[in-house]
């Protein structure tokens, strides 16, 4: 029988990614950029994409099959071109920094909660799933926080404040 604790682990990142999306789907409707929007519709199906590998492996899992992390069929997650600073535009106002600020806190906390599930985990195939997700939410964590610098900086700017 394998790991309680890995099927622990996986219902909770599966949680995790569905909250995630949940929360860029939301974001994606209450933005006003048409950038900004399509950053959070690519953050959300990349969420919903991570919940159906984690599926697939607690299932795996649950059912004491073989599991092998190439049967994942997992793709090479690039940054989009989508979170190229100068496709955000310089309107984007105090939600938007709000929302990429929330972002990057969920990343950060998302790749922790990974690497600390790999280091829990003692199925090779789950280990290797958790590593990749956690480096794919460093893609995501450093893409976030890039922009967020820019928005930030600019809002200090139209706000009159100069920062130290």
């Amino acid at each position: 029988m394998r790991s309680v604790e890995e099927l622990k682990i996986l219902r909770q990142a599966i949680l995790n990614e569905v909250e995630g999306r949940q929360f860029y789907d939301s974001a994606a409707q209450r933005a006003e950029d048409d950038s900004v929007k399509e950053a959070f519709v690519h953050l959300a199906r990349e969420e919903r994409q991570h919940e159906v590998w984690l599926r697939k492996m607690y299932e795996q899992v649950a059912e004491n099959k073989t599991l092998a992390f190439e049967e994942m069929e997992l793709i090479e997650v690039l940054s989009p071109q989508i979170f190229r600073l100068e496709n955000i535009g310089a309107e984007s106002g105090s939600l938007e920094i709000s929302v990429y600020k929330i972002g990057i806190l969920m990343e950060r906390a998302s790749g922790i909660f990974y690497r600390n599930g790999a280091d829990a985990a003692t199925t090779p195939a789950v280990k290797k799933l958790l590593l990749q997700l956690a480096e794919w939410e460093d893609v995501h964590l450093e893409s976030l926080q890039k922009i967020y610098d820019l928005l930030r900086e600019e809002w200090w700017d139209k706000q009159g404040f100069s920062p130290a």
